[in-house]
């Protein structure tokens, strides 16, 4: 394929690919897979985070807590994200996840200053999001991260309240579930919404495709997910590596 693709979020810092990641990087190259976001979870690994961008000028770095981490907010650690925001692409992945064990209140205290970084820095952000769609949207809207936009992380919601965050400068991001044979809303979002508001993703080394399930997840496998979306729109992969690729580039602010 003469077009390149952009895995937009893919925890390359993570087992199995932080034992040794050239290979996997390489298996991506020869599938064209050219960019790759990734993201942090907690403080612990924003060093290798800042490491990998440093080793391979294709991986681009966010720094941020994830929900199921929120509990490990403290002042000094909101200065040590400020600090590691100066040499990323975004904040994130950071948001809210009832399924998580940590209290909501935590997690919506945690969320609301990742936010404030965000919009006073002037960086997008990453937004993870499960069965809390509404509330994150409120959210947003009341910490006014329409000013910085950013990317909604494998997003599971219906195509209404997809609107809804576009509206706000919002990508969305469509990973391997799109492909999965009970995909109902992902396929949904993939048809329905405008491709100039599609991102693709893998967060590998979860969320694999349906040719691979069983197996751990590689950005290489992200044409599985462009060739279903290309599917399902009647467009060519081609076309959707294009669009997905340039608005990853632009909602994050990075150059051609």
């Amino acid at each position: 394929m003469s077009t390149s693709l952009f895995d937009s979020h893919c925890h390359l810092d993570l087992k199995p690919f932080s034992s040794d990641l050239s290979p996997f990087l390489q298996e991506a190259a020869a599938s064209g897979v050219r960019g790759f976001v990734v993201p942090g979870v907690h403080p612990d690994g924003w060093p290798a985070i800042a490491a990998l961008a440093a080793q391979y000028p294709s991986i681009f770095p966010a720094f941020g807590i994830h929900p199921m981490h929120a509990d490990c907010l403290t002042d000094p650690v909101l200065e040590r994200l400020l600090g590691f925001t100066r040499h990323g692409v975004a904040i994130g992945e950071t948001g809210l996840d009832p399924s998580s064990a940590v209290p909501m209140e935590q997690q919506e205290r945690a969320f609301r200053a990742q936010l404030q970084i965000a919009v006073s820095c002037g960086v997008p952000v990453l937004i993870h999001c499960r069965r809390a769609f509404q509330r994150v949207r409120d959210i947003l809207r009341d910490e006014h991260v329409d000013q910085v936009g950013g990317i909604m992380h494998a997003y599971s919601g219906s195509v209404e309240m997809a609107r809804e965050f576009i509206a706000l400068g919002f990508a969305i991001s469509i990973s391997g579930t799109v492909t999965w044979h009970n995909a109902i809303k992902p396929l949904c979002v993939a048809r329905e919404l405008p491709l100039e508001h599609l991102v693709l993703e893998t967060d590998a080394p979860d969320m694999t495709p349906a040719r691979y399930r069983g197996l751990f997840n590689r950005p290489a496998w992200i044409t599985e997910t462009a060739q279903r979306v290309a599917d399902v729109r009647n467009i060519s992969l081609e076309t959707v590596a294009r669009a997905t690729t340039d608005n990853v580039r632009r909602i994050l602010h990075l150059e051609s």
